[in-house]
């Protein structure tokens, strides 16, 4: 409970992502790469023909299977309660939302210029955006930290 109130953001997309999985997994399965497509996975050929631009935002909010959503939401629990409470819900929706977006969109141009297509879904994206938000944090605090060591040593 004490997590809903300190990273309310955190527990929110964990939540969301939970909630859409076992929506997907029940109406067909998370592994089914049809339902997939169906629910919104994204896929070049669609996006790109059919003007689908939605699928590079939907698919951030699906996983193949169980494992694949574990890993990516107990990754974005972990670093997510101690980033929020640093960067503010704003910023922490931002920093999720547009590192998904900006990591699908880079998969999708990569894709495209290999004309490899595959299904993909998942939210590492946003969990790599999150914990690239984290190493900043930690770097420039850990910057900040060493200049006032040196100019207290003067």
């Amino acid at each position: 409970m004490e997590e809903i109130k300190k990273e309310p953001i955190t527990v929110l997309f964990i939540l969301l992502n939970i909630l859409i999985f076992l929506v997907v997994d029940f109406t067909g399965g998370s592994e089914n790469t049809a339902h997939m497509i169906e629910c919104g996975a994204a896929y070049p050929p669609l996006i790109l023909e059919n003007e689908e631009i939605y699928r590079l935002f939907t698919c951030m909010f699906l996983h193949f299977g169980i494992y694949h959503i574990a890993n990516n939401m107990l990754v974005l629990f972990v670093l997510g309660q101690r980033l929020e409470p640093v960067v503010g819900k704003i910023k922490f929706i931002l920093i999720y939302l547009l590192g998904g977006l900006g990591g699908n969109i880079f998969s999708f141009i990569m894709e495209m210029k290999s004309a490899d297509y595959a299904v993909s879904a998942g939210a590492s994206g946003a969990v790599f955006a999150v914990m690239g938000a984290m190493l900043y944090v930690v770097t420039v605090s850990y910057t900040h930290l060493r200049a006032h060591e040196t100019l207290a040593n003067l």
